[in-house]
């Protein structure tokens, strides 16, 4: 029953009841709590080499990731970088981080060294682990911060270690660390609202409690079966894709990881696994409806329920992949890395809610959300259109060193304002129809426009310069650069695209 205040000041919450959240645990005890119901179920499936580990496996390996990183001199709040595809070694260190209090910080392993090295500095990690094929990438910086460099395969050097050696440790020396729910269990890096990268301060406690609001309590928002199996092919360093992982950790359903995204080998391994859970984003669900092989070669029939998020999916999008995957239910998620996930279709409840195509779903359970207008931050009413605000225990700590970004994005009652405009109808659901936050959303992955903008205008021969985005059918949107050459410059189109192109990961170059 909604409180009366609620009411005046047009606050919208879930049409689940809140539930009990144990958000007191750390992350790793919560995910693990009810391990002894599926210990010899299969947890994660690597799907570069087949590989199955079951959630003892999971467990027991993180504890001792857990040890080794503790011989390696990581303790309580050091930072470990995690700069990877997507594997099962992410999945142990990412939970071995969190046994032993330490904070765990992600970068795409596709950036440039530059775009690495600006979120190093920010987040001063003690440790590195990443591929092989990127020592050369990061050794510089990391010599500079004084921090270790681990690979997944085969070292390049001997002075660099085999992250096999961290799981040959003993787990019975695991020490024993307090850990608080408010300590810093993720630092994820997001543009925010606007401006450059900053890093998100992710306590236990809003993790625990991101993962909780979809699967525990007797109707879980997002219903998922020990049965179950998810396919991983979105990246692991981005919030979405960790939460789900996380949520199978705890419900004892099964993960399909896969490296990297390539539309035939996808569906082969949904066709070989028989996946049933498919997290996309509208790039990868675009592939399939336009892949002539998603009905004659490859059977998709497996798939019951599809979650599409990171960018909007519109209509006719959802109707032609309904073509390619005729028994899931297609429906959107609506979220950030500040907040986690912010609403959901409750088609994917364990009794479905009917929903509308284009809208993300209702405010999930144990979460707050008001629309306000932007210019005199007035409540509005349904089916008014103004930014999105959320309260809970999900939203982030704040932003790393950086407490006047954090005043601008959640305010002193507590509301973080998402910088997305939308609005909720008469029956509850949210959709989002514009943004004021000037982030250019290419395939999913956020682009900073002053990220680019500040590249730009340190070069010599340019002035002034401004970049936008320009909707595109495959990618959503790319980011377009308008530039003021300097006095006496003649400098080409050509000549500043490989200029970006050499400093910043392909999404953020200017086509």
């Amino acid at each position: 029953m909604e409180l009366k205040e609620e009411r005046e000041q047009h606050i919208f919450h879930s049409k689940l009841p809140d539930i009990y959240i144990p958000n007191h645990l750390p992350t790793h005890t919560y995910c693990f709590q009810n391990l002894s119901n599926h210990r010899s179920r299969p947890a994660l499936i690597n799907g570069a080499t087949g590989e199955v580990f079951s959630h003892a496996d999971v467990e027991l390996t993180a504890r001792r990731v857990a040890v080794g990183l503790h011989n390696l001199g990581i303790r309580k709040r050091h930072v470990i970088m995690l700069l990877l595809h997507n594997s099962p070694e992410f999945a142990f260190a990412f939970l071995a981080a969190a046994f032993i209090g330490a904070t765990a910080t992600t970068a795409n392993p596709n950036y440039t060294a530059a775009e690495i090295k600006l979120q190093a500095q920010i987040s001063k990690p003690t440790l590195i682990i990443t591929h092989a094929c990127y020592v050369e990438k990061v050794k510089r910086f990391a010599d500079e911060l004084g921090a270790k460099i681990i690979t997944i395969d085969p070292p390049p050097s001997p002075k660099i270690i085999h992250f096999s050696e961290l799981t040959k440790s003993d787990e019975k020396l695991l020490p024993a660390v307090e850990i608080h729910a408010d300590d810093t269990a993720a630092l994820l890096f997001s543009s925010g609202t606007t401006g450059l990268p900053k890093g998100v301060m992710l306590s236990h406690k809003n993790i625990v409690t991101c993962v909780a609001q979809k699967v525990d309590g007797e109707n879980p928002n997002f219903h998922v079966d020990r049965r179950d199996l998810t396919v991983c092919v979105l990246p692991l360093f981005h919030i979405f894709s960790l939460i789900m992982v996380l949520l199978n950790m705890r419900v004892g359903a099964a993960v399909l990881i896969v490296p990297k995204f390539e539309i035939n080998l996808l569906m082969e391994q949904i066709q070989k696994y028989r996946v049933t859970i498919a997290p996309f984003v509208p790039p990868i669900l675009l592939a399939i409806a336009k892949s002539p092989a998603a009905a004659a070669v490859f059977d998709l029939s497996s798939v019951r329920r599809v979650i599409c998020g990171a960018a909007p999916m519109d209509k006719k999008l959802e109707g032609s992949a309904k073509a390619k995957l005729p028994n899931a239910t297609i429906g959107q998620g609506y979220g950030m890395t500040e907040a986690g996930v912010i609403s959901m279709c409750l088609g994917f409840a364990k009794k479905p809610f009917k929903f509308k195509p284009g809208s993300c779903g209702t405010v999930i359970r144990n979460y707050r959300m008001k629309i306000v207008d932007p210019s005199t931050g007035a409540s509005l009413s349904r089916n008014q259109t103004g930014e999105i605000c959320v309260r809970g225990d999900a939203v982030m700590k704040g932003y790393y060193n950086d407490s006047e970004a954090t005043r601008r994005t959640i305010d002193n009652d507590g509301w973080l304002h998402t910088g997305d405009i939308g609005y909720v109808d008469d029956d509850d659901e949210v959709f989002i129809v514009d943004r004021l936050k000037e982030l250019i959303k290419y395939k999913g992955f956020h682009v900073a426009p002053a990220e680019l903008e500040a590249l730009l205008i340190a070069h010599p021969s340019i002035s002034d310069a401004a970049v936008v985005p320009m909707l595109d059918e495959a990618a959503g949107e790319v980011p377009v650069a308008f530039v003021v050459p300097a006095n006496g410059s003649n400098i080409s189109d050509q000549e500043i695209k490989q200029y970006i192109s050499k400093q910043v990961v392909s999404q953020k170059s200017v086509p």
